[in-house]
């Protein structure tokens, strides 16, 4: 027994090997919204031993709607090259439409030229998603959000921070709060979070050069406030030490952290660790797993299957995901 008809045949959910605990939580939900299971379907993964990705369907996905979930996280190249050729697996048995679900899109930060001689890899990643054979794309908080205009098919780039965890964050009923964001780069985001939680909202401005990032000054005020410090993603969580600081010789008193993607690329855990003394939460979604062993006593990951879960639903159905937030 499957799921409800759509109008590509049912639904089938293909789990990639970078984040099967996520694909899990989709299936469930999946399953309790329509009523009749809606399992992983049946698939082998594995490399050879000259390093060559090798992936079979195990049952038939002819004539249905696929869903491939991978996130691309480290090792990000093993894990891109595993979802293209998942992609053209699905193509070659026929499938009825193909949705390529990315909880994280690595290479969204290439999204220009800034210096002669260079690629612009986020649209070289797009192209291969595309020719790999995906007719549609689900991501979330795209760093570059120009990324979009690189894709020729329909997609849903979805805001986490807006919802998830400005929801989470609402509900602890801070007072006092104000949002910084960590640089002027996430400004627009920094606005939808100050516009939802109905708080005021300052920038850390910085001058970045190669890997490291250097803090010039605060815009605003935040002496006297609790302050919740949000950027899309944590890399190295360099930027995160320094706004830190920053707001500490600023005078702000309690201070949250949240974002939408941990990276964590090293020395990021040590980083954040050495601030727990000072930061009393760090909140993020799991498009990236992390292992329980990694996470830190301050450390709250919340899920972003529900919201997934739900838009695979809608899109299969043919239903607006608009309406999800009231636009």
């Amino acid at each position: 027994m499957t799921a409800v008809p759509g109008m590509y045949g049912n639904i089938k959910l293909i789990a990639g090997t970078s984040c099967p605990d996520l694909a899990q939580e989709i299936s469930a939900y999946l399953t309790a919204t329509c009523g009749v299971p809606v399992p992983l379907a049946e698939r082998s993964i594995f490399k050879f031993p000259n390093d060559n990705t090798y992936v079979r369907l195990n049952e038939s996905v002819r004539g249905q709607d696929v869903y491939i979930i991978q996130t691309i996280n480290r090792p990000v190249n093993d894990n891109f090259m595993e979802l293209l050729i998942t992609l053209d697996a699905v193509q070659r048995d026929s499938a009825g439409r193909i949705t390529a679900v990315i909880p994280h899109m690595a290479y969204d930060r290439s999204d220009r030229k800034d210096q002669p001689r260079t690629p612009i890899t986020g649209r070289l990643v797009a192209d291969l998603i595309q020719v790999a054979g995906a007719d549609r794309y689900m991501t979330l908080d795209l760093h570059a959000g120009q990324i979009q205009g690189f894709f020729s098919i329909p997609g849903d780039v979805l805001t986490v921070y807006s919802h998830i965890l400005k929801d989470y964050i609402a509900g602890l009923q801070i007072p006092n709060l104000m949002v910084v964001t960590v640089d002027l780069g996430f400004a627009k985001g920094g606005r939808d979070w100050a516009r939802g939680l109905g708080v005021p909202l300052a920038f850390v401005e910085k001058m970045r050069k190669d890997t490291n990032s250097k803090v010039l000054s605060l815009i605003g005020d935040v002496s006297g406030h609790n302050v919740l410090l949000v950027d899309d993603e944590v890399d190295t969580a360099g930027s995160m030490v320094n706004a830190v600081e920053l707001l500490d010789q600023k005078g702000a008193k309690d201070i949250i952290i949240a974002f939408t993607h941990p990276v964590f690329s090293p020395p990021a855990l040590e980083r954040l660790a050495a601030l727990q003394d000072r930061v009393g939460q760090i909140v993020f979604t799991n498009t990236i797993p992390v292992a329980p062993e990694d996470l830190l006593p301050n450390m709250k990951v919340l899920s972003v299957a529900p919201l997934l879960g739900e838009v695979i639903h809608r899109a299969h159905t043919g239903s607006s995901v608009g309406e999800m937030f009231n636009e």
